[in-house]
């Protein structure tokens, strides 16, 4: 689907924008680890606190099954809509 496209090409820019060295100001946890301390790529997921893993999965979950719904009649049921 489109819309699964324009999500990879946003995962690409981001993953660009942090190996550039460019982070989000401020700090990810109340603990005070920095957006800039968890890194890029894949490792960086074992950095991300779990509790935020969970709200990055509902979130997109969510996302899917609440709002981005491709909805037949209104001219988005084909390849590319």
């Amino acid at each position: 689907e489109i819309k699964h496209g324009r999500i990879c090409m946003l995962g690409v820019v981001g993953y660009l924008v942090n190996k550039a060295g460019i982070f989000l100001p401020g700090d990810i946890d109340l603990s005070g680890t920095k957006f800039s301390d968890i890194g890029s790529g894949f490792a960086a997921v074992s950095n991300i606190p779990s509790a935020g893993l969970a709200q990055l999965v509902l979130f997109v979950g969510a996302l899917e099954l609440g709002f981005m719904k491709d909805i037949e009649g209104t001219g988005n049921e084909f390849v590319g809509d």
